[in-house]
This record gives structure tokens, sequence and C-alpha cells, in this order.
């Protein structure tokens, strides 16, 4: 920052743009579009399901695959070279997405579908709200953590490095996690389908988004391919995600409105893990004195999901009728808010966070593709 500025200049605002601010507002409205699809041209699900192969919606594959290959292709694996800078990030960002949050995850889920609401849900209901909570709980963030990063004044470099070093472990941990849990949960899950899923939606659009951005990056350079090409997938996910749930409601339509308050009772237990791997999470960084721009997108990754893999996996393992697949889209609608709210926590205690570590608050610019889902007036020169 210059250090003409005056130390009391107002710092830049940073929100949201239009689109992703009102992203709940959008899922409930293509909820309710889905819902009144499925009941009123019941024929509409009848078409989309004769396009499957191996119990995957051809349809939906793709459109899931429009949501993950933009991201990936944000994902600069060179910057695995700077994993060893600031050891202690990356530590709390490993240990906390795979050794806690998907056992957490599992553990809060069970308390609340088995126990705590056993009256209101059926065992059978319960087994399937607790199989999408733990895909939720499995599969740390790749996309929207660098949203919350940048309205936080995250490290979006640092932030990178946590991003690529967990989908690298995703790779191999996301199944095995999965099928222990489950399999303590009582839920048998093909291995095959569920290895296929990851292929299908991680290693696939992973591959292809490397190799689109070092051919591009070789051809046209850095600075065409961030300014240039990046930006124009900035809405790609998004609508391919409401065009998902639109479809995924069509088939749901039935249960929605036989059981509308399970909305609230799958929110619930979601609400609680997001808010819980969170204050782990920033709490730790904060106890080891790791800067806030890195500390605070150490908690975002967390407590944010890969909800696209999930609604993906969830849809290949127990159909798109699922209410395992109900489970995972609650995650989405409950996103937006809840980060938001953590985002609002991590800004509001920056100070205070900051007077423990001794500073280090930088200005940071946004990845590419958030500074197309973002509003900002920019850094201070």
């Amino acid at each position: 920052m210059n250090e003409s500025a005056s130390p009391t200049a107002p710092k830049p605002k940073k929100r949201l743009g239009v689109f992703e601010r009102y992203l709940s507002l959008w899922v409930v409205l293509c909820i309710g579009a889905g819902t009144l699809i499925g009941n009123q041209w019941p024929g509409v699900a009848t078409v989309l399901s004769k396009f499957t192969y191996a119990q995957i919606s051809i349809p939906v594959a793709i459109l899931i695959w429009l949501m993950i290959f933009p991201m990936m292709l944000q994902i600069d694996f060179a910057s695995i070279r700077r994993v060893g800078e600031r050891k202690n990030g990356l530590v709390v960002t490993t240990v906390v997405n795979w050794v806690i949050k998907p056992f957490t995850m599992f553990g809060i889920a069970w308390l609340f579908f088995n126990v705590i609401f056993k009256d209101l849900i059926t065992p059978d209901l319960a087994q399937q709200y607790l199989a999408g909570a733990v895909l939720l709980g499995a599969a740390p963030c790749t996309a929207m953590v660098f949203v919350w990063s940048y309205l936080a004044d995250g490290d979006p470099a640092y932030t990178l490095v946590q991003v690529a070093v967990n989908d690298l472990i995703m790779l191999v941990a996301f199944v095995p996690i999965v099928s222990v849990l489950l399999g303590v949960g009582g839920i048998p899950v093909p291995w095959d389908t569920m290895a296929l899923s990851v292929v299908l939606f991680v290693v696939v659009p992973l591959a292809a988004g490397w190799f689109v951005r070092t051919r591009l990056i070789a051809a046209r350079g850095l600075e065409w391919f961030n300014g240039e090409f990046l930006p124009r997938f900035g809405p790609v996910t998004i609508i391919a995600l409401l065009a998902t749930l639109v479809i995924i409601f069509i088939f749901q339509g039935e249960i929605i409105v036989g059981n509308p308050l399970h909305i609230l009772l799958i929110a619930i237990p979601l609400t609680i893990q997001t808010y819980l791997i969170f204050a782990i999470a920033y709490g730790w960084a904060w106890a080891w004195r790791i800067p806030h721009p890195i500390g605070a997108p150490a908690g975002f990754i967390g407590a944010s999901n890969f909800f696209e893999l999930a609604v993906a996996v969830a849809i290949a393992l127990f159909g798109l009728k699922s209410a395992a697949a109900l489970a995972t889209v609650v995650g989405v609608l409950v996103e937006v808010p809840v980060m938001l709210s953590l985002v609002w926590i991590a800004n509001r205690t920056r100070e205070r966070y900051s007077a423990r570590v001794g500073g280090d608050e930088t200005c940071t610019l946004a990845v590419p593709l958030v500074s197309n889902m973002v509003e900002s007036e920019g850094c201070d020169s």
C-alpha cells in the first residue's frame, strides 16, 4: 500500500456480484420451478429418465461437468512449488479437511437424523440424508473459496496452493473416506460406481483444465489467459448449477411436496457443521499465529464444500430421485448465506486476530474468475 495514503482511509469495498449475492434466492426459485414442473408435467421426468448410462443422468452429467471444468481452469499446479512456504497454514487446512471434517460431519448428521429427528424422519430417509451429508463433508471447497478469501482480504496465491494440494489429496482420499463412513452408517456403497464418479467429475475435468490452461498460456500468455479467457467462464458454473437444480427437483417434486419441513431438518446439521469447522480451523490458525490472510482462507476451505462433486456422486450412487441427492442440494442452498456470515466474522475479528499474530495485513487482488464474481473498487495504490 502506498505509504502516503492516509491510515484512516476506508478500505476498498468488496462484495459479491448481484448473481452470486442472491444465489440462495436463485436456488429457491429453481427448487420451485423444478417442483412445479415435476408435479404438473410428470412426463418431463419420464423423458429425462431415458437419457441415462450406468445410473448416471447424461444431461446432469454434462451440466455438472460445465460446473466443475471452469473451476479446474483456475488451478495452477505450478503453485505447488510454494507448498514449503508457511507450512503451518497448509497443515491446518489439510488436517481439518481430511482428518477432522468428514468425521464431524458424519457424527453431527448421524446424531440429528437418527436421534434428534427420529420422530420426524423415517429410518430409510435418515440413512439417505446421512449419505448426502457425508458426501458434502468429504469434499472441501475448490472454487467458491477464492471468493470468500477475496472478500476477507486473503492471500490469493497461497489460497491457490491450499486448493491445489486439497484437490490432489481428494483424488486418493475421497473414495475410501466416504466408503468407510457410509459403511459405518450401514449404507452399502459400490466402490466401482463411486470411483467412476470421481474419475468423471474430478480427474477428467482436472486433467482437461490443466491441459487447456498450459496450452493456452504457452500460446497466448498468462496475461491473456487471466484477463481475457477465464472471465468468459464466470457465469457458466452458476448457470449450469441452476439448470442442474431444476432437473433434480423435477424428480424430487413429490418428496418436497410431501415433506417440505425436511429442507429445514437437513439444513440444521449442515449449518452447525459449517460453523464448527470454521471455528476449529480459524481458531487453530489464530493459536498458531498464522497471518490472517492465510488463516481466514484456511477456515473457509474446510467450512465450504465442493457441492458440485457431492451432488454428482449422490446422483450416481443413489439416483436423481434419492433423498441423498436432496441433502446435497440443501448444502447448496445454505452455502452462500452461511459463508457470507463467516466472511463477516473473519473481517470483524481481523484486528484482534492480527494483534496477536503481529499484523501482516496486505491488500491483494483476486484470481480471474473471482474478479468476475465480485464488485470491488480495487486496492489502494
